[in-house]
């Protein structure tokens, strides 16, 4: 009878399984203290029972895809793009509103966020794409156009009801083109017509009236507007006696936070502004973090996130091949990035943008796709694992060779 071990099931880098793991247990502490507005709405433990059960469904997907071989995952493209493409379609056309923006697919009463599943739709195919197109001086230029007629129509369907994870889409396939050798003079003209664009549109939404009917030309563009010209306000210095924090309720509160958090924080369960911030338990899930556990449980946190980026930079020079490689930096940048956006709106230092920190805070979609894009990174470190052992049976077979020969 076959004997099951840990080291049987989880297969794959022990430093990415560490960190997958620290994050599930500071979500689920952080996210039942933080809930406590949820908890008068349902029963007390609610809140906790449900994360843990998406946690459990996310840490069984991760066994299961980091098993498969990474080859296979050259795939998802063909069948995976025109479906989300339907998917968002579908959203944008016909999904419910809620809070003026439509994002969610109910499937059998449960809610489903297709532009968490496109984003690794999409890194899989940036990375197939680069991988196919590469030659000695660099990326066949076809790549670029290839690439970005797939980010570019993806990012549209998601852009008018979800701008911030439009933007960190585009921003993460622009990092991997880099990574990927595509000519800097492509991506420098790229980025020229971005930053004119993003520097027209927010003139626009600072100088125009919130009252003006120029915002009825897209149901987000009010709220985008708001956001922005609070983020300026917030932004300078003020006499906190007249800081207006019912209108800046989720920003004010947020640095309150942070504010009488101290070096330590207050400890776990004892935060005072979970009670007062909307979203604590989501959106500003982090600001809750620093203060229960101070500005070192903070700093912990980010260096989790900085450690998943750098031990996947350094299993993608493992690998041998170019898709494992572009793969695993792609959905490493994808969850990081997604976590600095999310810390830097609960610090104050972006406006405020409705991004999640993956992993921690509350949510289904959220945690199970980016679970999905844990396993494949561990299967790719599975790939890059076996390649090494295979280097050095052939250097050490080399080695006996020469020893036989003398």
């Amino acid at each position: 009878m076959t004997k099951i071990t840990s080291r049987g099931i989880f297969k794959g880098d022990p430093v990415i399984w560490t960190v997958f793991f620290f994050l599930c247990i500071i979500s689920l502490i952080e996210v039942y203290s933080a809930a406590s507005t949820l908890t008068y709405k349902t029963k007390f433990w609610m809140p906790l029972v449900q994360q843990a059960m998406y946690l459990g469904l996310g840490t069984f997907l991760v066994i299961l895809i980091h098993n498969i071989p990474c080859r296979f995952f050259k795939t998802i493209p063909l069948p995976g793009l025109p479906a989300i493409c339907l998917m968002l379609i579908f959203v944008l056309f016909f999904s419910e509103k809620v809070n003026e923006g439509a994002r969610w697919i109910n499937v059998f009463g449960f809610q489903f966020q297709p532009s968490e599943l496109a984003k690794g739709i999409v890194v899989v195919s940036v990375a197939l794409c680069l991988s196919f197109n590469q030659k000695e001086e660099g990326a066949d230029p076809r790549a670029f156009k290839i690439i970005l007629v797939i980010t570019g129509f993806v990012c549209l369907l998601i852009f008018s009801e979800n701008f911030s994870t439009a933007a960190i889409l585009f921003a993460v396939v622009m990092m991997m083109m880099f990574v990927g050798r595509i000519p800097m003079k492509r991506l420098l003209a790229l980025l020229g017509v971005i930053f004119g664009t993003i520097a027209v549109a927010f003139i626009l939404l600072v100088s125009i009236p919130k009252d003006s009917k120029f915002f009825d030309t897209l149901p987000r563009m009010k709220t985008w507007a708001t956001r922005v010209q609070n983020f300026g306000k917030d932004s300078k210095p003020e006499d906190p006696a007249k800081f207006q924090l019912q209108e800046h309720a989720q920003v004010g509160h947020a640095k309150i936070a942070i504010a009488t958090s101290g070096f330590l924080g207050k400890g776990p369960g004892k935060s005072v502004e979970r009670d007062f911030l909307s979203q604590a338990y989501s959106d500003f899930i982090y600001a809750i973090i620093i203060e229960e556990f101070g500005l070192l449980g903070g700093g912990i946190v980010l260096l989790l996130y900085i450690i998943l980026l750098f031990r996947s930079a350094i299993i993608a020079r493992r690998c041998e091949r170019n898709f494992p490689a572009f793969l695993i930096l792609g959905l490493a940048l994808l969850i990081v990035f997604q976590a600095f956006i999310n810390m830097g709106v609960a610090v104050g230092l972006l406006p405020v943008t409705g991004q999640n920190l993956p992993l921690i805070s509350r949510g289904g979609t959220s945690i199970v796709c980016t679970s999905i894009y844990i396993g494949m990174m561990l299967s790719v470190s599975r790939y890059a694992q076996k390649t090494k052992k295979k280097n050095k049976a052939a250097i050490a077979s080399e080695e006996n060779d020469e020893e036989i020969e003398e």
